[in-house]
């Protein structure tokens, strides 16, 4: 069944619409010259899973021998017609064909980054339940993590939690693919704010063993439990309590694993549901959601961030691949246009974007930004001798001399370097001929920072003028990109007509 969420979160939901999309800082202008180039690359899977990194993960459906479950909800008739805004590039599959779609899903979710996923269940016997056993061996296989989400089955009470996670240590505890984390079970409880906050201090018997988090931003509906999530794919857009819920987290020892996801649509799933729509954006949403959970000012860098979602269909959260060609006249939605894909490639648009912001997650936890220039093709109007060439700005150095920049006289001078992908960047900078060890009347005086998706439509995202310092940090409204173009207006302080620029750096914050 689609979920509620609590009225907060759907009260924000409005807002969080418009907050979503980053601005244009200027209109777009004419291409460079140069070849073209392909619009985007495939994102390489990461090399190693992230264990930070978890996704909600639904055992719920059935379709065998034509018995559909979950697929019909909201007086659907699948398999053409079925309870979803987005429709599977698998169809609507059974959630206990272990052999094909959840092998799938294991190697989908290799292709995110993501090493752990959180498994709904809904009690001890229950269909999931039964389903569980076959999801950890196919986890296994892809060295995946299952953790727990223990949802709000009819009769569910504090008590009878503390009895499910003992029931779930017992059956499920020596599976190489249960997670831990310091060694201690993780459990998320969905709803917890729907059991009186006394009633929880039966967890007490539980938490010295194992992580249980409670659902919400509230500090103080957390007494017993071990930290807290969000869940709602809404609310990230805005993060509302997200700064007093991570502060709170990392001052009293607790996790904090603000939830984020793609976009939310139930149309489908629950006619007539007054809950707002979230609209992916062609990927900003995403990015985001995963910049507000990485951002210092909201709440600090979380133990985990869990995403909402890989395949809760029916609420059209996924990032589980949707089809590029679904059944006509049901008017599906699709992935297409996502991070500037188009056709097959626009399906895993999402995968590989949760495989970008994993690795971001990683490299932050280890205390170091990535600057995504670092390395990558550059092409430039022209250079002034042979040595100076515009590969030379994106060598992560400014300390080899003269030889070490790149350097013009063209009549127009340009700049630009491909990212391999289309990526969100939100800060530049500019490392001028002073940061190279030359006067700094040499400084680029006025100058424009350039992004384009394909190569051909630019946004002006930067002007710069009376410049006059060695390096230049410029701060943008996060905005996708995959090409970076620094358009030259006055190459110097002085009359002397050289561009020289030692280094271009762009990062995500």
């Amino acid at each position: 069944m689609s979920r509620p969420r609590r009225p907060l979160f759907a009260a924000l939901a409005l807002l969080s619409t418009l907050l979503a999309v980053p601005t244009a800082a200027a209109a777009s202008t004419a291409a460079s010259p140069g070849a073209a180039v392909k619009a985007v690359d495939a994102a390489a899977p990461a090399a190693t899973l992230s264990q930070n990194v978890h996704l909600f993960y639904y055992p719920w459906y059935g379709a065998a021998n034509g018995a559909y479950r979950h697929w019909p909800q909201g007086g659907h008739t699948p398999p053409a017609d079925i309870g979803a805004n987005l429709y599977p590039k698998l169809g609507p599959y059974d959630s206990g064909d272990f052999a094909g779609a959840v092998d799938q899903h294991m190697r989908w979710i290799v292709q995110s980054g993501a090493g752990v996923l959180v498994y709904s269940w809904w009690g001890q016997g229950s269909y999931e339940d039964g389903l569980a056993q076959g999801v950890l061996d196919a986890a296994a296989r892809y060295g995946i993590k299952v953790a727990w989400h223990l949802e709000p089955y009819g009769g569910r009470t504090a008590a009878s939690t503390v009895a499910d996670i003992n029931y779930l240590n017992q059956r499920y505890g020596a599976h190489p693919a249960f997670y831990r984390y310091g060694g201690k079970a993780t459990f998320y409880v969905f709803e917890s704010l729907s059991i009186p906050d006394d009633d929880w201090a039966a967890l007490d018997a539980v938490t010295g063993s194992n992580i249980v988090l409670a659902q919400t931003t509230d500090a103080s509906r957390t007494d017993h439990f071990s930290g807290m999530y969000t869940y709602d794919a809404i609310a990230g857009a805005s993060a509302p309590g997200w700064e007093q819920a991570g502060e709170y987290a990392a001052a009293h020892g607790l996790v904090w694993a603000p939830s984020v996801g793609p976009g939310y649509v139930d149309d489908r799933a629950v006619p007539g549901n007054t809950t707002p729509t979230l609209a992916r954006a062609n990927g900003a949403t995403y990015d985001q959601e995963w910049t507000n959970a990485l951002d210092p000012a909201k709440g600090g860098l979380p133990t985990w961030v869990s995403v909402t979602s890989f395949n809760e269909w029916h609420e059209g959260s996924v990032i589980e691949p949707a089809s590029g060609t679904p059944p006509a006249g049901f008017g599906y939605e699709t992935f297409e246009g996502a991070y500037g894909r188009t056709g097959a490639a626009a399906e895993t648009a999402y995968l590989d974007r949760t495989a970008y912001w994993a690795t971001e997650f990683e490299q932050r936890r280890g205390g170091t930004a990535t600057n995504l220039a670092l390395n990558r093709p550059a092409t430039a109007d022209s250079r002034c001798v042979a040595a100076e060439g515009p590969e030379k700005d994106v060598n992560g150095s400014v300390s080899g001399g003269n030889s070490d920049k790149w350097c013009s006289l063209g009549a127009a001078k340009w700049l630009r370097v491909d990212l391999g992908a289309v990526r969100q960047v939100s800060r530049f900078v500019v490392r001028h001929a002073g940061a190279g060890g030359e006067p700094a009347s040499f400084d680029t005086r006025d100058f424009d920072i350039q992004t384009s998706t394909d190569g051909t439509t630019w946004t002006t995202v930067v002007r710069a003028r009376a410049n006059t310092a060695n390096v230049t940090t410029h701060m943008v409204s996060p905005t996708n990109a995959r090409y970076v173009r620094v358009n030259v207006l006055t190459p110097t302080q002085t009359a002397d007509t050289a561009a020289r620029i030692y280094e271009l750096e762009a990062y995500a914050s």
